[in-house]
């Protein structure tokens, strides 16, 4: 409660009043400006428990270097504040090229470039195309049976097919910045699996399968994800409507940190009418990753990963990978304006 000589001075009441609002405002900024992929919790939760979808003749290699596989799952991220190139690898803006299911849209990268042109397609995102890339590395890494190949591809291509699996990588409004909604890009990929992923989400899966064609495979997870963006958008929009400002948000500390986040009853709620689609992509990004991880090693026929169960990183590669670890957090991105994710 304000003392009484505070209330009877006019002037210090008002600034009183502005200082709130100010305040008020610096932390709707600091909610609604979070927007990255899936989030680092569940890049690395994601590419973790793939390692287990995996036969014993891969999880040889994939169990023993489990903690590099998770905790450079989120790589791709970090170099974008490093790489102009690494920001299109992440998304597709696919409503650009018409309505759904985007026929008028190539397939084949070739294709593709023939009808639009190479610059209007890495505005546009290239994910779908760069997955099939590092596949391409990451077979090729298995039939050299190189150790550092292996382990790098096999964290990337977890990020990037991930990244394929959220609705808003396909979207032009990515971050609701086109319908008021700034902020739902962090809140449906990273709140909500921060929240409730370890405690109601089911990753009990199965077993890796074997892809014929990844290029189709992963074309229809993209429309898949496209095809929800709307619900991702329309949801949160009605959602909103039967909370106050003061229920939808809250405060927590983070990294000594305090800030304003979506509360856990609104995050609850919108899980709910969601009907548990974060959980089942993240399932199915799941099963993809190990099936992708398989695959590679299928067609590089299958070598046996035992020895290269025994070999570490030299302290050299070591190093390279804390370099990148501190160049992103003192980077700015390249490319689509992101704020840089929290560890």
């Amino acid at each position: 409660m304000l003392p009484i000589w505070w209330k009877n001075n006019d002037l210090l009441m008002t600034n009183f009043i502005v200082l709130k609002k100010i305040l008020f405002i610096l932390l709707l900024l600091a909610v609604n400006s979070k927007s990255y992929c899936w989030g680092f919790f569940a890049h690395k939760k994601i590419n973790s428990y793939a390692v287990f979808l995996l036969p014993p003749q891969m999880l040889v290699l994939y169990k023993t270097n489990i903690d590099f596989i998770a905790e450079h799952a989120v790589d791709p991220d970090m170099r974008r504040n490093v790489i102009v190139e690494e920001a299109p690898r992440h998304y597709i803006d696919i409503d650009n090229y018409g309505t759904y299911p985007y026929p008028e849209l190539p397939r084949r990268w070739v294709d593709a470039v023939e009808k639009y042109g190479e610059d209007t397609l890495v505005k546009n995102g290239i994910v779908p195309w760069h997955i099939q890339t590092v596949l391409y590395k990451l077979t090729e890494g298995f039939k050299a049976k190189n150790f550092i190949a292996i382990m790098k591809n096999s964290a990337d291509i977890g990020h990037y097919i991930a990244d394929a699996h959220v609705p808003l990588h396909t979207s032009s409004n990515h971050n609701g910045q086109h319908t008021n909604q700034k902020g739902i890009h962090g809140f449906w990929e990273s709140r909500v699996p921060e929240l409730l992923a370890e405690k109601e989400f089911d990753f009990f899966i199965g077993k890796a399968q074997y892809i014929k064609n990844p290029g189709e495979f992963i074309w229809a997870r993209i429309l898949e994800s496209a095809k929800a963006a709307d619900s991702v958008l329309l949801f949160e929009k009605e959602l909103s409507k039967q909370f106050s400002t003061d229920k939808k948000y809250a405060f927590e500390k983070r990294n000594n940190i305090v800030i304003r986040q979506y509360s856990s009853a609104f995050t609850i709620a919108y899980n709910k009418k969601l009907d548990g689609m974060v959980e089942r992509r993240m399932r199915l990004a799941i099963y993809s990753i190990a099936s992708f991880w398989y695959t590679a090693w299928v067609n590089a026929g299958q070598p046996d990963l035992t020895d290269l169960a025994k070999q570490k990183f030299s302290e050299a590669e070591l190093k390279e990978f804390e370099k990148l670890n501190e160049t992103w957090k003192d980077g700015k991105v390249k490319g689509r304006e992101h704020e840089p994710p929290t560890p």
